[in-house]
């Protein structure tokens, strides 16, 4: 299974940035799947969570202004940000617990990281 992230980038304060990660491989099922990001010298931390029902959870700093969906058809999730401030630059992580076959629980499976850089 791999999760490969994209839609980083540099943006101005204020502004809005739209991340993507699309899971592939021997896929049953996915369960939650979530955004998590690292700032240099921060641990990781979580950002927002979706269920395969669609119910969200967000981390307090970014209530309001990020938005996570799914399409379970393309085994993808979203992440929206907007209103970006400079304590958002870092390296974001998609996350997704991944069923790869219907007799065993889901295992934790990581992408990439994309780095978001938000300019003051």
């Amino acid at each position: 299974v791999q999760l490969q992230a994209s839609g980083g980038g540099l943006v101005q304060a204020g502004g809005s940035l739209k991340l993507s990660c699309a899971a592939s491989g021997r896929i049953f099922s996915i369960n939650d799947m979530g955004w998590y990001r690292q700032a240099p010298g921060k641990q990781r931390e979580l950002v927002a969570t979706i269920t395969s029902g669609g119910t969200t959870n967000y981390a307090d700093s970014v209530k309001g202004r990020f938005t996570i969906s799914r399409d379970n058809a393309k085994n993808t999730v979203y992440l929206q940000m907007n209103s970006l401030k400079p304590e958002d630059t870092a390296v974001y992580y998609c996350n997704a617990r991944v069923r790869t076959n219907g007799l065993i629980s889901g295992k934790d499976y990581w992408g990439q990281g994309t780095q978001v850089t938000v300019s003051s």
